[in-house]
């Protein structure tokens, strides 16, 4: 089980560390349940607040915008991804395997963590799907990632890497092939789920093996050791 400090947020993401207090907490746990019901767009402090119970302004206290909420959960999954990854791949030698593992974790990280119980993880991973983009496809990506707000993700990228070149040394794009695996995780599932001409395969009642065949199937191709 992951405990709240094992989790590594950036400093700046938030003015008050949410994590920290009851009602930073129910922040977290109420946005989740909120963004994943209305959408990111729909999604605003005052409706927030309203679901809460609580007053807009304490909101404000813990983020300065809902962009920079939006990527604080963002960054929760990514760390919440690595820890599934370190656990599940603890004590596994060969590479292969790991990866099988970690495209498993990339696809349904979904596993519920009871002792975070503020973090439903089955409606986040819904919002990584469909709103995760929003938080870094953005004019201030930069300006963020001189803050530091993206190392999680690229940790995450690096230790897919690292798998990558275990499993062929001279691999020539291992952090561009472990960075689209991780998208195409994401992407495939919407596709299916919304824009179902844009995939092959077919997503129905949580159930992603078919997204991780198919990223599987390009793993097992493109990590051919000819290079």
């Amino acid at each position: 089980m992951i405990i709240i400090s094992d989790i590594q947020m950036p400093q700046g993401l938030a003015l008050r560390d949410p994590l920290q207090t009851k009602l930073g907490r129910s922040i977290i746990s109420n946005s989740i349940d909120l963004i994943d019901e209305i959408g990111f767009e729909s999604f605003n402090f005052r409706k927030l607040a309203t679901k809460m119970g609580s007053n807009e302004t304490s909101l404000y206290r813990y983020f300065e915008n809902k962009h920079l909420l939006l990527l604080y959960l963002v960054v929760w999954y990514w760390n919440w991804v690595i820890y599934l990854i370190d656990y599940n791949t603890k004590n596994i030698e060969d590479p292969e395997r790991r990866l099988k593992i970690i495209i498993e974790n990339f696809v349904d990280a979904t596993k519920e963590n009871p002792s975070v119980n503020f973090v439903n993880e089955q409606k986040l991973h819904h919002i990584i799907i469909s709103e995760s983009s929003k938080a870094y496809h953005t004019k201030s990506v930069d300006d963020e990632n001189k803050e530091g707000f993206f190392l999680s993700y690229k940790s995450l990228i690096q230790k897919v890497a690292d798998v990558v070149l275990e499993i062929n040394p001279v691999f020539p794009y291992p952090h561009s092939f472990a960075s689209n695996l991780f998208e195409m995780a994401n992407n495939q599932i919407f596709f299916a789920q919304h824009l179902p001409k844009l995939t092959d395969i077919k997503v129905e009642n949580e159930c992603f093996d078919e997204v991780v065949t198919l990223l599987q199937f390009y793993t097992n191709r493109v990590l051919c050791k000819k290079y």
